[in-house]
């Protein structure tokens, strides 16, 4: 980690819930919007954005997600980072991905590696998406779901491969368990895997109930932490959150408890040009 500041990111929505599992889980542009507004009061600086189709499938539509950033600039004004989601799910081709992502051109983007770059036919087109995020000033945040994730992700680094002067990776913890349930020792094969890797930031995600544990070791450590419905709707005394903005506070508490200082979305945007270069 390269300072003491905390970045906290909500992750409302995710790509394969729906109503079903929370009446609160926000599906349109005005609910995603409004549960934007609810996390940045909580202390969150970014929005992770997951939009859907007619039928509330995942969707990568520049067009849907053009509505919903707009939806949250009207509820938000600067006050978060909108990060959008480029994950294929199994519907999108990494060139499709890569199109969309232009289409929308964002502020932020995750990608995950395994998705864009599942093999090495996939790298020349991925290595060129990822100087052209650099070229158009669109803030990356590379997702891992598993230390061998990360042990190539770091090869790449030391490959040169990966253009941006401090790259931003999150860690995705539980996502292949058993009942995808996480412990804050999924950490650890993360940080051995990463040791010795070019200077890079981290944060992590958690699958279950045991998603704020999780965040107080990350933060304990130096990590940030992304939370929300996507992962986890629980709270550690066994009850559901109403919104995903309980679960950022909580993750907000649990940095004040060791002494992390909480960026807002002005002085992230400050820092975005050191990180990518």
């Amino acid at each position: 980690m390269i300072d003491g500041d905390l970045i906290l990111m909500a992750a409302p929505t995710g790509a394969r819930r729906s109503k079903m599992d929370h009446e609160n889980l926000p599906i349109t542009p005005e609910e995603i919007a409004a549960e934007a507004r609810r996390c940045m009061r909580a202390g969150a600086a970014v929005i992770h954005l997951h939009v859907r189709d007619k039928d509330g499938a995942h969707s990568l539509d520049p067009g849907r997600y053009a509505e919903a950033l707009d939806q949250i600039r009207t509820a938000t004004g600067d006050g978060i980072v909108a990060q959008v989601t480029s994950e294929s799910l199994d519907r999108y081709t990494p060139d499709q991905q890569i199109e969309a992502m232009k289409a929308v051109k964002p502020e932020a983007v995750s990608v995950s590696v395994r998705d864009i770059c599942p093999g090495p036919n996939e790298e020349p087109a991925a290595f060129a998406f990822f100087q052209w995020l650099k070229d158009n000033h669109v803030w990356p945040q590379f997702i891992l779901y598993d230390a061998d994730d990360a042990l190539r992700f770091k090869a790449m680094m030391e490959a040169g491969s990966i253009p941006f002067a401090i790259p931003y990776v999150l860690y995705v913890l539980g996502r292949f368990t058993p009942g995808q349930v996480s412990m804050p020792s999924d950490l650890y094969p993360y940080l051995s895997a990463m040791s010795g890797a070019p200077k890079h930031r981290w944060g992590l995600c958690a699958f279950g109930p045991g998603e704020t544990a999780c965040v107080r070791e990350a933060l304990e450590r130096g990590g940030d932490a992304r939370v929300g419905f996507e992962n986890n709707m629980t709270k550690p005394d066994g009850k559901l959150a109403a919104h995903t903005s309980e679960l950022v506070d909580l993750a907000r508490e649990a940095g004040l408890a060791c002494g992390r200082r909480r960026m807002d979305a002005d002085a992230l945007r400050q820092r975005i040009p050191e990180w990518i270069g």
